[in-house]
């Protein structure tokens, strides 16, 4: 059975069009680039300049846009909808070469955004683009 459980949610005027179980950015527009940071799900379609509920916190039902399992880690795609992060993340090599022994071991990357904003974790599986699913938003 596919709910949602709304904890809580945010109003915004719609930037644009927007589909309901889409992703949404912090300035009211439905998710135009994969793996864009944003502030929740769609919980109704909005018409550009309309008031629209977003879902911050809580389980949300999304928009599949690509096969999904149980348990993935998820990112939007260019249209809003939730597809598996793809996991690549890519560190520029610096000028400077590193020779301290401290820098040996696991890799720790703070103070910015990373290149692949993950939303929610899918707690049901999705066998291909277009189906609605449930997820647990993270913040």
């Amino acid at each position: 059975m596919t709910q949602a459980r709304d904890l809580l949610s945010n109003t915004v005027r719609a930037a644009g069009a927007i589909a309901e179980g889409r992703c949404v950015t912090f300035g009211g527009a439905q998710v135009s680039a994969q793996g864009d940071k944003i502030l929740g799900v769609a919980r109704a379609d909005a018409e550009a300049g309309k008031l629209l509920a977003v879902t911050v916190i809580g389980t949300a039902i999304v928009e599949s846009g690509a096969q999904i399992a149980v348990g993935d880690s998820l990112i939007c795609d260019n249209q809003g909808r939730a597809m598996p992060s793809t996991g690549a993340l890519a560190v520029a090599a610096g000028a400077t070469p590193v020779t301290s022994g401290a820098a040996n071991g696991a890799a720790v990357l703070e103070g910015a955004d990373l290149p692949e904003f993950i939303f929610a974790d899918a707690l049901q599986a999705a066998a291909g683009p277009g189906q609605r699913i449930e997820v647990l938003l993270r913040r």
